[in-house]
Formats: C-alpha cells, sequence, structure tokens
C-alpha cells in the first residue's frame, strides 16, 4: 500500500529519503537548490543562499565540530563547565563579614549609649541651686553628696497614702539626711539624725534672695529644711561641720517605693522581728525580699526599735546599699525591661541640684554598693548625749572625721 500523499510515490521522494539510511554513517545534509543573488560572498563564507558547509561524522563522534552543548556555552554561556559541574563560587571572605558585623555592632551600641545618656539626663530635675548658699568652707579632696529622704506625699493618691501609711501633711520635711563622700579611701556614708541640736547661721533666701541674720537660734536639723528647703539645709550641714557640700540629692516617698518596685524588689536580712502600726512594718527576722511598700514601712520605722531614730538611720543605709547592690545585678543592667524602668522611676523621682551630671549620680550610686560590700564605712554622726529632746554630737569627733574627709584619709572615728 502506498503511503504517501495522491500522486505521490517513493520514486518521487527518491531512493530512501525519509526511510532511513541503511549505513553505518548518517546522511549528509543534502543542499538545496538556490538561486544565487547578488555578490559572491567573501572567502570563508558560504555563498548567499546556500546552506554552509556542515561538519562530518566519523565513527559516531564529532569530526573537528563542537556545537557549543560539549562545553555549556551554548547561546553565549551557561552554568555547566566543562566537566558537567557550576563554576566554583569563591570562598566567603569571613575577616570581611566579622569586619562588618563589628562594626555595625559597636554603631548600635555607640547609639543606643548616646540616646540613653541623653534621654536620662533629660530626666533628672535640677531643681537647688548651691550657689545660692553663702559663706562656704572650702572643698576638700574626694567629693560630698548630701542625701536627702522627704516625707513628701507628692504624687500620691489618697489610696497610695492609706496603703503606704504616708498620712497626708502638706509640705515636706527630711525624714532621713547622709553625706556620702566618696574619694581614694572607699566610701564612707555618715547618716545625720533628724534630732540633731544644730545653729541656724546666717543665710540667703531661696526665693526672696533677702539675707537673714543668724541669731545663735538653735533647732534639730530637719527644721532648716522646713524653714527654707534644700539651700537652708546644705547652709546648715556646712556651718555646723566645716564640710562642704559638692552634690545634693533628695527622694519623696513615692519614688522611693517606685524604685524598689521597678527593681524587682531588695533582698535584705532583717535582724530582728519588726512590728510598727505607724509605719507598717510587720517583719520577720531573717533574709527576704520587700517590695517598694515593704521598703518604706522599713527605712521608716523607729518606735519599734530600741534605739529609735539611731537604729532608724542604721537599717536606712543598709537599705539603700542594699537597693543600690540589686539595681546593680547583671539581671537588671542586662535586662532592658527591668534596667530602662528601674532608671526611669529614680531619675523621675530625684531632685538634685543644678551641677549634678549623670556621671556624678553613676559615682554616688557605685560608691553606695561599695559600702554594702565592705568597701567602705557607714556610721552615724558621732553624739556626745542629748539636750532637750535634741541629739549633741561630739564636736571633736566631728572635728577629727571632717579633717579626715577634706583630707580624703582612711576614716578611723567611730560614730554612734
Amino acid at each position: 500500500m502506498n503511503d504517501w500523499p495522491e500522486a505521490w510515490s517513493d520514486d518521487n521522494r527518491g531512493g530512501r529519503y525519509g526511510r532511513g539510511s541503511g549505513s553505518a554513517q548518517p546522511e549528509s545534509a543534502r543542499v538545496m537548490r538556490q538561486v544565487r543573488r547578488g555578490q559572491p560572498a567573501p572567502p570563508g563564507q558560504a555563498p548567499y543562499g546556500q546552506v554552509p558547509q556542515q561538519p562530518r561524522y566519523a565513527d559516531g563522534g564529532y569530526d573537528d565540530y563542537d556545537s557549543g552543548y560539549n562545553t555549556g556555552q551554548v547561546y553565549g554561556g551557561g552554568r555547566g563547565g566543562g566537566d558537567g559541574h557550576g563554576p566554583e563560587r569563591p570562598a566567603p571572605d569571613w575577616r570581611r563579614r566579622i569586619k562588618w558585623t563589628a562594626i555595625t555592632l559597636v554603631t548600635v551600641l555607640v547609639v543606643t549609649t548616646v540616646a540613653t545618656y541623653f534621654w536620662a539626663d533629660s530626666k533628672l530635675n535640677r531643681d537647688v541651686d548651691l550657689s545660692k548658699v553663702i559663706e562656704r568652707p572650702e572643698k576638700g579632696q574626694g567629693t560630698n553628696y548630701l542625701i536627702v529622704g522627704s516625707d513628701s506625699r507628692e504624687g500620691l493618691s489618697d489610696e497610695d497614702k492609706k496603703r503606704l501609711r504616708t498620712g497626708s501633711s502638706e509640705g515636706k520635711r527630711t525624714d532621713s539626711m547622709m553625706i556620702l563622700h566618696t574619694g581614694d579611701n572607699g566610701p564612707t556614708l555618715i547618716s545625720l539624725p533628724r534630732d540633731s541640736n544644730v545653729e541656724i547661721p546666717t543665710f540667703k533666701g531661696s526665693e526672696s534672695g533677702k539675707i537673714y541674720q543668724g541669731t545663735g537660734r538653735e533647732v534639730k536639723l530637719n527644721a532648716a529644711y522646713a524653714e527654707d528647703g534644700p539651700e537652708l539645709l546644705v547652709r546648715t550641714v556646712e556651718f555646723n561641720t566645716g564640710l562642704h557640700i559638692d552634690h545634693y540629692v533628695e527622694i519623696g516617698f513615692a519614688g522611693f517605693a517606685n524604685i524598689v518596685d521597678a527593681a524587682g524588689g531588695v533582698e535584705i536580712d532583717i535582724p530582728q522581728d519588726i512590728k510598727d502600726t505607724k509605719s507598717g512594718a510587720d517583719f520577720k527576722k531573717g533574709k527576704q525580699t520587700l517590695n517598694g511598700e515593704e521598703a518604706l514601712a522599713f527605712v521608716r520605722t523607729r518606735y519599734a526599735l530600741a534605739g529609735s531614730d539611731l537604729d532608724r538611720t542604721k537599717n536606712q543605709q543598709k537599705f539603700l546599699s542594699a537597693l543600690a547592690n540589686q539595681v546593680a545585678t547583671p539581671s537588671t543592667v542586662l535586662n532592658p525591661f527591668r534596667l530602662y524602668p528601674t532608671m526611669g522611676a529614680g531619675l523621675d523621682s530625684l531632685i538634685v541640684d543644678k551641677d549634678m551630671g549623670l556621671f556624678d549620680l553613676a559615682d554616688m550610686f557605685w560608691s553606695m554598693k561599695g559600702v554594702s560590700g565592705g568597701e567602705g564605712t557607714s556610721m552615724n554622726m558621732p553624739l556626745a548625749g542629748s539636750a532637750g529632746g535634741n541629739l549633741l554630737w561630739d564636736k571633736d569627733k566631728v572635728k577629727q572625721l571632717v579633717q579626715q574627709l577634706n583630707n580624703d584619709e582612711k576614716v578611723t572615728v567611730k560614730g554612734d
């Protein structure tokens, strides 16, 4: 049967065209008849309209012919090489990667540090102007901070006042006063009992600017603060001690409790059972962690203590040192979710002098931590007795103590 279309036959197709060849070698390409037009082709090129010379096949292989498929260079290149694999990628430049990673980390750290510094610096309440303090003693070696805890109820709601048992007295008074000396011989923390008998000297009114002449009037130390605020308190402390105060730091009830809570509480070893209905303290002897409310009750308690205000000042020193030590732990410093709330609570709560900087605050903080770590000394102002309910300082010991502080010597004087 003829498989070709009508009017076609094998003879029309010629030879074995279309049926394959019986020969072992493939058929060579046929040249189709073309009409030659134009100029002759340049040497080495096929004439126009004529199929170029095709490669010959020999013994089942290519004879001097490479179509490009063998090398992966078809159509201008490919992934494969002569061995059938992709081109080798260069080894990672780890030195370059490490360098840029380090640069990125350092940049982020610097930017974060600078931003944190300006954020923290902007939150300091620099409300105390020590330039208003007159007739100041000469500055000695080291740095002296006057740290004051006031009974200010500012920022407390009625519910807070009830919960913290602070009462609702108007204004504010000093609840605790301490001098922290920092220098080359370790920190020294000295409590000034609020009932200390002192003389109010000539001073310049913080608001009026008027000079008030001293009359030799003797009062309790906390009365100086109640009379004309921080500036008169600094003036009174300097006049009665001869010690130059470099910086002033104050914190109220609300701020103190907020700092403790933001730090996640403070662990402290309470030496005896304490129960005081006025402050709200109710503690068993032993090591425990106090929250803000409990901490405030602890540092305010005096009626349940045998030494009353003197024992209270010792508890205040102990707790402030423990607080500084708690905040300095890696769990706080390396945890931004705890560090920034703690810093924010502290900075929002502090009232400092106009010359106080963050580095001064850091120096004070680390020195407080050093006291709890045994690197420094904590004591009460040396006393010589009492008169009319006021505590009298031992003038000779106070003079020796101030001399050692001014010379930045190791303190050998013992306090009560």
